[in-house]
């Protein structure tokens, strides 16, 4: 199928929120990983999110080059081509954009795609996060509404981020501390400031204690009843059930039960990155270490074409990769569920 259109991604994300699952979605960083993403989604036979980070677009541009619209318009072209071959529906989103690169990232982006919506073309994209995070929530809120204005004439959909995730990613580290919980009154003030799809339709990213990268059991504190205390009070105020479509960052090594809970509040897409660059490495390991003397040329040998031909190992990682993407689908319970 081919890559979701904005009416398409609508329907995929109030499918979710009506039928109680969630989305993997899937950072990739090479063609490799957006087919081992896409090989994942057809085993669960679900649909499902392929993301971008600002570091992932940087490394698919070349690691001479790092441009992170080069990298990201590449992915989305190369992947409008493979994914058509599929038969699940997916749509591409670029992932955490801070303050200092949104004049590199996501604002080229949102623009190139308000072009191909102007020519009668579908938006290069069909999500862009802004992570105002590290700044006050009165900015955050600021440029939130500056950008959802820009990403509804892109007919692209925004996610935005209030609270902290802890733990570090792409170079952007915060403390595991009380900021980790988004507050009632956070999430009132984003509705003021940015409505509740009026404006543009949103993904909100709230806090409950989200932190990225592994740690061991215990480290990390996950409350996901903070997201129905947010849905509650926004949606007495505003009169809506569950008003917002949740994203839940930082979830690698939840408990599945930690999970299944936050989907129950309106959680309709999980972030996926650690757990799957780990799937993707661990076979490529395997591989080099049965096959040493095959991959070096230990002691004036000749080595072994077929063991370190790249593409001896990286069908492994592919598969390693898409196994743990079908899981993700099974945990998230968007297994079995595709439009196609």
């Amino acid at each position: 199928m081919p890559i979701a259109t904005p009416e398409v991604y609508a329907e995929m994300l109030d499918r979710a929120k009506a039928g109680g699952f969630a989305y993997p979605a899937i950072n990739v960083t090479s063609s490799q990983t957006l087919n081992a993403a896409l090989r994942g989604f057809a085993e669960a036979e679900s649909d499902g999110i392929i993301q971008v980070s600002t570091g992932g677009a940087e490394f698919l541009s070349g690691t001479t080059i790092k441009d992170m619209v080069t990298g990201s318009v590449a992915l989305a072209e190369y992947a409008r081509v493979v994914a058509a071959k599929y038969p699940v529906t997916v749509a591409l989103h670029t992932d955490h954009c801070p303050k200092d690169k949104l004049d590199g990232f996501m604002r080229p982006l949102v623009e190139i795609s308000r072009e191909r919506v102007a020519r009668g073309e579908e938006p290069l994209f069909q999500s862009h996060m802004w992570d105002g995070s590290a700044v006050p929530l009165e900015e955050n809120l600021e440029i939130a509404a500056e950008l959802i204005e820009k990403c509804a004439a892109a007919r692209v959909v925004m996610e935005m981020e209030i609270g902290v995730v802890g733990g570090e990613e792409d170079g952007v580290a915060h403390e595991i501390n009380e900021k980790l919980y988004t507050t009632a009154a956070d999430a009132i003030a984003t509705a003021e400031a940015v409505g509740l799809g009026e404006r543009g339709r949103y993904l909100l990213a709230a806090t409950f204690g989200n932190v990225h990268g592994v740690y061991k059991p215990g480290a990390v504190k996950l409350r996901p009843s903070v997201l129905k205390e947010l849905q509650d009070a926004v949606g007495a105020k505003f009169g809506q059930d569950k008003p917002f479509d949740l994203v839940f960052h930082g979830g690698s090594g939840s408990l599945l039960e930690e999970i299944h809970e936050a989907i129950s509040y309106g959680v309709v897409k999980m972030n996926i990155d650690t757990d799957t660059q780990y799937a993707f490495t661990r076979p490529v390991a395997d591989h080099m270490f049965r096959n040493y003397d095959g991959v070096l040329k230990v002691d004036g040998e000749v080595g072994n074409k077929k063991a370190y031909d790249p593409r001896a190992y990286g069908k492994s990682a592919e598969a390693g990769m898409a196994s743990r993407v079908a899981q993700a689908c099974q945990d998230l319970k968007s297994a079995g569920t595709k439009l196609a």
